[in-house]
């Protein structure tokens, strides 16, 4: 196996491993809401303010969070990712 072929391996590992994780972090923070849910409506029903509870502010922010992981791995993506799979390719040619 070429130097090149070892490194693209690498690079598509790291990949891998950051969507991994940022899809755990994901689950947790669906799980955990969908859990309280389940197993505390009594808490989600707490009312903060006239018409907003507990509940629609945590569910708005777990699609506000999944907004901010998809940002993040896109801002990844864009500046290390890309730029080392351009870099390899420059490389190999």
């Amino acid at each position: 196996m070429h130097e090149h072929e070892h490194r693209l391996h690498a690079i598509a590992a790291h990949r891998w491993r950051i969507a991994f994780i940022l899809s755990a972090i994901m689950l947790a923070a669906y799980y955990g809401f969908i859990l309280l849910v389940a197993f505390d409506k009594e808490l989600l029903a707490t009312l903060l303010s006239n018409g907003l509870s507990l509940g629609i502010l945590l569910g708005a922010l777990v699609i506000v969070f999944a907004w901010v992981l998809t940002i993040f791995y896109t801002l990844w993506a864009n500046n290390v990712y890309d730029s080392e799979i351009a870099e390899l390719s420059h490389l190999a040619r």
